[in-house]
């Protein structure tokens, strides 16, 4: 397998900590013990976690005033790819990645694909963009896309979002997800029912082009572009249409998609009795949709959404097989950094949410004991399962210490001189 870090020098870092993680691991697992919780179970559950990395968040994000580059950036898809692969030999859980179309369209997508494969990278979902007019585009996406007043518009949406599924099939990936910015700035602006009405009317002819074997995942937001009204503003639009649309079709849940202080393992909840979780995008929010790394801000949030994830797991509910993606903006930090921090912070949320004792918490629950249930949940979140984590990266050949040995190597520096910056580039927009 091709590697962009060589395994000796991860070996080599890795043998100056492993006595101390030996240690730490045996203590964790001797007070796992003493709870009837075998540690090897949740090690081996923690190396079996996947997420997947965007491919935009590899590069730096912008805001709506300007985008101040970092060195080093990826140009292209396969730029982007070498990171994410540096990403995952260093977290070990981070084998796929999700593109987004046209910014990662290719003229040979076999060439792309064999260059994943080297890399042991994945493709999963694809992603869409019609929030955004691209060069020479014969109409525009002002006043919306899949909902816009303008057939042509319409047709010009729906046309790339089937082109998108030909692209992943291309790639391997079996889903595809839609994020449209249609909606209105001002009241009396649309007409809300029939703006749905012209949406749906353009999803379903996406939804035709389906593959057997796909899905399609519907993501909502509350506002941006759009401000007074959005067309998909919550889950309660978003699994309206997905239950209109088919069983193929299906929500996906950003966490910053929602307004402040809204119950999202709740809607979680929901999502997976009505057999409609599609997947989510992992990352945290202090005021809307901020795009922070995961876990930054809302720790225990992202735990109790685990808890719903690991419950339906225990529960062996029918039609769950959510899938899970990070999307952030990063501005401040090294993308990498942040996405190999993310990617065990999420990590982390999962391995927390196999400690609680599910039959404890039901007995606890039929009780209506308020206490105990909510000590049940806080006592795993409060136990540091970090010795668990790095144990699965070591035994999977990943870093102890991923950022450690990512600074070491100065992966960040060669890329500043192996990808020069254009200085006619354009310092807005998003990667």
């Amino acid at each position: 397998m091709l590697r962009r870090i060589d395994s000796a020098i991860i070996s080599a870092e890795n043998s100056k900590l492993q006595s101390d993680l030996d240690t730490d691991y045996a203590a964790l697992g001797d007070k796992l013990a003493r709870q009837d919780i075998d540690i090897e179970t949740l090690t081996k559950a923690a190396g079996e976690f996947q997420i997947a990395v965007p491919s935009w968040g590899t590069g730096t994000g912008g805001t709506r005033f300007a985008r101040f580059p970092g060195t080093g950036e990826p140009r292209n898809i396969y730029e982007k790819l070498e990171d994410c692969a540096v990403i995952n030999e260093l977290s070990g859980c981070t084998d796929s990645v999700s593109p987004h179309f046209p910014w990662d369209k290719v003229d040979d997508f076999s060439e792309l694909k064999q260059q994943a494969d080297e890399y042991g990278i994945k493709w999963v979902s694809v992603n869409s963009n019609t929030f955004q007019d691209q060069p020479g585009q014969a109409v525009s996406y002002k006043y919306g896309s899949l909902s816009n007043t303008q057939a042509a518009s319409r047709e010009l949406a729906i046309q790339h979002n089937l082109d998108c599924i030909e692209y992943g099939k291309q790639l391997g990936a079996k889903s595809l997800t839609v994020w449209v910015g249609d909606g209105s700035n001002h009241p009396g602006q649309q007409h809300f029912q029939r703006a749905f009405e012209r949406y749906l009317a353009s999803m379903e002819k996406i939804y035709q082009g389906l593959p057997d074997d796909w899905e399609m995942h519907i993501e909502h937001k509350m506002f941006e572009p759009a401000f007074y009204s959005t067309i998909i503003q919550d889950w309660g639009s978003n699994i309206l249409a997905a239950m209109q649309l088919g069983p193929k079709c299906k929500s996906l849940v950003d966490l910053g998609h929602h307004a402040p202080n809204t119950n999202i393992e709740m809607i979680v909840s929901r999502l997976i009795q009505f057999k409609k979780l599609g997947g989510f995008h992992f990352n945290d929010s202090k005021y809307g949709d901020d795009d922070l790394d995961s876990g930054s801000l809302h720790p225990y949030q992202q735990f109790l959404i685990f808890n719903e994830l690991v419950d339906a797991e225990y529960r062996q509910q029918s039609e769950f097989n959510p899938a899970y993606m990070l999307d952030q903006s990063h501005n401040v930090t090294d993308p990498a950094e942040s996405l190999i921090n993310s990617a065990i912070e999420v990590q982390r949320s999962y391995v927390k949410a196999l400690l609680v004792n599910r039959e404890k918490l039901y007995g606890y629950q039929d009780d209506n004991d308020a206490l105990m249930a909510s000590l049940e949940l806080k006592n795993a979140f409060n136990l540091d399962v970090s010795p668990i984590l790095a144990m699965a990266r070591l035994r999977k050949g990943a870093a102890i210490d991923p950022l450690s040995v990512y600074r070491s190597v100065g992966y960040r520096a060669s890329m500043a001189e192996a990808r020069p910056r254009d200085p006619n580039a354009t310092g807005s927009g998003i990667v």
